[in-house]
């Protein structure tokens, strides 16, 4: 189809989806990006963050990210993220959790590696949450 672009993405865990779209939007670590058919070539990387996939006659499907690498060429659209699922099967419980343990983790400040990595866990916890949150609004 002319009107649309080849999605693919995929985790360590395996393909989560891939169809062709009208129109892909993906966390890049410097915003949001908008891809179209017929998108310029372009190499990026992803923060944690929401990736939408809106395909024709179907409802728009999201998908949770924990940053990795984006391609896109003008056909094709590849997202490899470093953790992967589908926004309806994130646990909100679980990410609470995370969030917690990523706040506590930085008020004790121990070691500068474990600070960054808390941050980090941080950043995916609340991007989660706002997922879950952006969805129970559409519903």
């Amino acid at each position: 189809m002319a009107n649309t672009i080849h999605v693919d993405i995929v985790s360590a865990e395996g393909q989560l989806f891939a169809g062709d779209a009208s129109m892909v939007f993906v966390p890049a670590a410097e915003g949001e990006i908008g891809i179209a058919p017929r998108h310029a070539p372009l190499l990026t990387m992803l923060k944690a963050g929401e990736v939408r996939v809106q395909v024709p006659g179907k409802d728009e499907q999201s998908f949770y990210v924990g940053g990795g690498a984006l391609e896109i060429q003008p056909n094709n659209v590849t997202v490899l993220a470093d953790t992967a699922a589908r926004a309806t099967d994130l646990d909100e419980a679980a990410a609470e959790a995370a969030k917690a343990r990523a706040e506590a983790a930085m008020k004790d400040r121990s070691d500068k590696i474990e600070l960054a990595e808390a941050q980090v866990e941080l950043a995916r916890a609340i991007a989660q949450l706002r997922m879950i949150e952006r969805l129970r609004k559409l519903r």
